[in-house]
């Protein structure tokens, strides 16, 4: 089933040119021997079996992008759907989690300092990842399962991991002030954006960060110079953190985050993924998002004990006003149904505890890297059952085991997860139960072999399962079906990497690496067939993923990251269709030369194929330019700790619609970007 994607992989390798400067570790949950090395604008992670992905600080700020679903789409496999706003937005991730009708299909996850977000099935509405980029210094992406037994079960997609800045960002670890001002502007839209940090430590062992940004934005012009309907936003974003540390060594330390984006949107379209109102015509809505996280975290001067216990409590409320006379339905006897729909409040809430324990031992011959955890978390959700969203409460439980263990060159790292789940209906369901149970084993093995010269090789297995939700709960036989049904997949990945210095000249780095992937998915509930049953049969997914970097002491680089994919819907009674969620064929080639470290010139190009929109109908081909410049001066006087950074997106003003994006939402067009950051 994979060999078709080797068609053109040669060609990707060949471009593949790309760069590694500095090594260093990573508290990624598992597959815990990951080195990091930079050197171009991404991040890239070796030595280990998992698709991960970072986006640092500096590139957060190069991208200037308006929303962190417009931030991540440059990672291999991921799409973004529906445009730049970030109540319509969405995060597909190879094949799976935004759609056509809901902003997420359970497959992937997000956290922001440990707190999940982002995961309910609201009709006509985006990823619900609604948050400003410049409240976080870091977005790390996991693709697949096998990373994913750490953050939660179903995951067939990815995970999405932010974390929020910290004061000592600013100070640089010492007693004191510090802080920075952001201002942006981009010429398409008239946006506008400001971002104040203000950092305090007032003793070694605290530190204290104040964040508020504001972010504004007219509508949008596409490539033909038309306005892109339903593009306009106003987001202001607060983020509060504390951190506490104390102890002997500092062996104890107490992190206490809290951040909140609201809109306040007027006579806009109810439906996110369209441009107009529509058959459902228009609301004023309130969108309110907000995010509280504590974590402890105790490490003594013991490999056998590093425990972090995290409590987490996300909420967002979506309040809905519809404006008279704006639905072409208003006066028909259709019309009540609409209104109840579209006057519908949602609120929901997700409190969650995880502790976890890193221990590293020897047994043997074989040294361990072991992280072990539980996990409890209750969800509950405001009942709004005339506009398809049922309320309920859905408490889950789980525990979880990464062993990574290592034998010379072998590593060998099995992951399990075990997970319960309790779903009790808010009101009385006629002729069915009122509350479901439901629980799943799941897990994966990877394995590992380094060559010892740069070289290594790595390949998993991994097995989930997506239980039901409270989005599944009513009384007809399909809902029936879902609340009873756990979703399955299984996934297969096989890869090499490389990284070196002195490979084509004296002081150069290279490092590159291929992941292939295979996924099946069946006892599908979250996608509606053609059959006489209405349900899918199965999914089955492939694709290549490249990432590469090369650089050399003169400060020209090349960064690479590719991706190939196909996918097969197949009803019961039915040939396999196009996956209708398949991720795009795309290539983006970043070439740059850095001036010591005080300029920073770059040319992005992304190529991307095989693109439909949301309603399966074939796309051209598109190729994007964008250019970047980041200029620090000299720092004295003034000019201390201040960067200028200018990008042109969309260089040639391609008229366009994003992959899986609706047909009447295309891409902006050329824009011009702007930023002036001045720390202090």
């Amino acid at each position: 089933m994979i060999t078709p994607l080797l068609r053109g992989t040669t060609a990707l390798v060949c471009l593949s040119l790309a760069v590694p400067a500095a090594a260093q570790g990573t508290d990624t949950p598992g597959f815990l021997g990951t080195l990091i090395f930079t050197g171009g604008k991404r991040d890239l992670s070796f030595g280990t079996a998992l698709a991960r992905t970072v986006v640092d600080e500096e590139e957060i700020q190069d991208r200037q992008a308006s929303t962190v679903a417009q931030l991540i789409d440059s990672v291999p496999g991921v799409t973004l759907v529906n445009g730049t706003t970030p109540q319509g937005s969405g995060i597909n991730i190879r094949g799976f989690g935004a759609n056509t009708t809901y902003g997420t299909d359970q497959k992937i996850a997000v956290q922001i300092d440990g707190a999940s977000v982002g995961s309910e099935e609201l009709y006509r509405i985006g990823t619900q990842l609604f948050t400003d980029p410049l409240l976080y210094k870091e977005v790390e992406v996991l693709r697949g399962t096998i990373g994913s037994f750490a953050y939660g079960s179903g995951i067939v997609g990815g995970v999405v991991l932010l974390e929020t800045k910290d004061a000592s960002d600013f100070t640089e670890g010492e007693p004191g002030f510090g802080g920075s001002q952001t201002f942006e502007y981009s010429s398409n839209g008239d946006g506008f954006a400001s971002s104040t940090n203000l950092a305090w430590m007032p003793a070694e062992g605290a530190e204290f960060l104040l964040n508020y940004t504001l972010r504004d934005q007219d509508d949008l012009t596409a490539g033909d110079g038309d306005t892109i309907g339903n593009s306009a936003f106003r987001t202001p974003s607060y983020l509060a953190k504390g951190t506490f540390t104390f102890g002997d060594d500092d062996e104890h330390s107490l992190s206490i985050s809290h951040s909140r984006t609201v809109a306040d949107d007027k006579d806009v379209p109810y439906d996110q993924f369209d441009t107009s109102g529509g058959t459902f015509g228009n609301v004023d809505r309130l969108t309110d998002t907000a995010q509280t996280a504590v974590e402890y975290r105790y490490n003594p001067a013991s490999d056998l004990i590093d425990l972090r216990a995290n409590l987490s409590y996300s909420d967002q409320v979506i309040e809905y006003d519809y404006v008279p006379g704006s639905s072409p339905l208003e006066g028909t006897p259709t019309f009540p149904f609409l209104l109840s729909t579209v006057n519908a409040d949602q609120q929901y809430e997700t409190t969650k505890l995880t502790v976890t324990n890193r221990a590293q031992f020897d047994t043997g011959t074989v040294s361990h890297d072991m992280l072990a955890g539980i996990e409890a978390q209750r969800r509950v959700r405001a009942d709004n059952s005339d506009a398809g969203a049922p309320g309920g409460t859905n408490d889950r439980f789980a525990l979880f085991v990464i062993d990574e263990m290592s034998i010379g060159a072998v590593t060998v790292t099995p992951a399990l997860r075990y997970e319960t789940s309790h779903i009790e209906s808010e009101t009385e369901l006629a002729g069915v139960p009122d509350n479901y149970d439901k629980d799943g084993l799941m897990g994966g093995l990877a394995l590992a072999y380094d060559f010892g010269n740069g070289l290594s090789v790595f390949g998993s297995a991994a097995y989930t399962e997506n239980l039901p939700i409270i989005d599944d709960l009513g009384t007809s036989a399909s809902a029936q079906y879902r609340i009873t049904t756990s979703e399955k997949s299984h996934t297969f990945e096989l890869g090499a990497e490389y990284t070196g210095t002195d490979v084509l000249t004296t002081g150069d780095t290279f490092s590159v690496r291929g992941n292939l992937y295979e996924t099946t998915l069946w006892d599908i509930t979250s996608y509606t067939g053609t059959s006489s049953t209405g349900n899918l049969e199965r999914v089955e997914t492939r694709g290549f993923e490249l990432e590469a970097s090369y650089g050399r002491k003169s400060g020209f680089y090349v960064d690479v990251a590719g991706h190939l994919g196909s996918g097969e819907e197949f009803d019961p009674d039915e040939d396999g269709a196009v996956w209708r969620n398949t991720a795009a064929d795309r290539l983006q080639v970043t070439l740059g030369q850095k001036f010591d470290d005080r300029l920073d010139l770059s040319w992005e190009v992304v190529h991307t194929g095989d693109r439909r929109d949301s309603t399966s109908e074939d796309l051209p081909d598109v190729t994007l330019h964008n250019l970047r410049a980041t200029w620090a001066p000299e720092q004295q006087g003034w000019l201390d700790g201040s960067e200028v950074r200018f990008g042109i997106e969309n260089a040639l003003d391609e008229d366009y619609v994003g992959h899986l994006s609706s047909p009447t939402r295309p891409a902006p067009g050329r824009t011009f970007k702007v930023s002036l950051t001045k720390a202090f």
